[in-house]
């Protein structure tokens, strides 16, 4: 008993005298982290309201006010550190070593990283556009120094690593789509009537693109149709929407103005032979 009454004893007078020491080191540091962590938020607040004013890009904004932002802190932290009298050259040497043998374990994520640095400083798209890569499209819903994510028609969110993005082929369309479709009509049919009345069609539809034009016209001569080729730009959340009305309202004017859309049609020719007699042959 009298041992573990020593014991405690020992740890109340070195908590006191821990707390006589530095305690004013320990409020000023408290203190000092506090102040940091305020004028960071503080100054944050400030960029970003000021960026907006400027309409500067939504991602540099971000990305810019939170390096901004973790400077600050990470400077709190220093000054906080050197009122117990601790150096950070030691720590500093530390991290750098671990980094350098935690590099080739986790390239992945750092050749994201620098993509992400790349995509953000160079700004091949922001926030809104359309962009087609990696045989994924969708409309840019985030970019962070990791990953670019986009947002489908769906609703769905689909995430793609930002190393897969820088070096691709990258299609931006901003905040629209292009369709292209093809709709063939009888070699019976006067193509340039059917013309018109697809692009009579087109015109019902607000959410179709006035600038560029819709673009109509033949695009090849099939076996059994004249292919008519339309393009025309929608915007990219009503895609699908505008698509399956625009194909339905095509094929009804065509169908009340007696345009034929034929079926595929092929000539098979059976080929009969006799032991001795000559071949016979008939047509379908």
């Amino acid at each position: 008993m009298q041992e573990e009454i020593k014991t405690a004893q020992k740890l109340v007078n070195i908590i006191i005298d821990f707390f006589v020491n530095y305690s004013f080191q320990v409020i000023g540091a408290i203190l000092i982290l506090v102040i940091g962590i305020l004028v960071a938020r503080s100054v944050a607040s400030f960029l970003l309201k000021l960026f907006e004013r400027k309409n500067l890009d939504v991602t540099l904004s971000k990305f810019t006010v939170a390096a901004v932002k973790g400077i600050i802190i990470g400077f709190a932290i220093i000054i906080a550190l050197g009122k117990f009298g601790i150096t950070i050259a030691p720590f500093i040497a530390a991290l750098a070593a671990m980094a350098f043998g935690a590099s080739f374990a986790i390239q992945g994520p750092l050749a994201n990283y620098g993509a992400g640095l790349v995509i953000i400083l160079t700004r091949p798209f922001v926030v809104g556009n359309t962009i087609t890569v990696s045989g994924v499209s969708g409309v840019v819903h985030e970019i962070t120094l990791g990953a670019t994510i986009l947002k489908d028609e769906d609703g769905v969110k689909i995430t793609i690593p930002n190393k897969h993005i820088v070096g691709e082929i990258l299609h931006n369309s901003e905040e629209k789509r292009i369709v292209e479709e093809i709709v063939g009509i009888s070699y019976d049919s006067n193509p340039e009537k059917a013309i018109q009345i697809i692009k009579e069609a087109l015109k019902e539809f607000e959410d179709i693109s006035k600038e560029p034009p819709p673009r109509v016209g033949i695009q090849k001569f099939s076996d059994s149709s004249i292919d008519i080729g339309l393009r025309y730009w929608i915007p990219s959340q009503k895609y699908f929407k505008t698509l399956y009305q625009v194909n339905l309202s095509v094929y009804k004017h065509l169908k009340a103005r007696d345009i034929e859309i034929p079926f595929p049609q092929r000539d098979v020719h059976i080929v009969s032979r006799s032991q001795d007699g000559p071949s016979a042959t008939s047509q379908i």
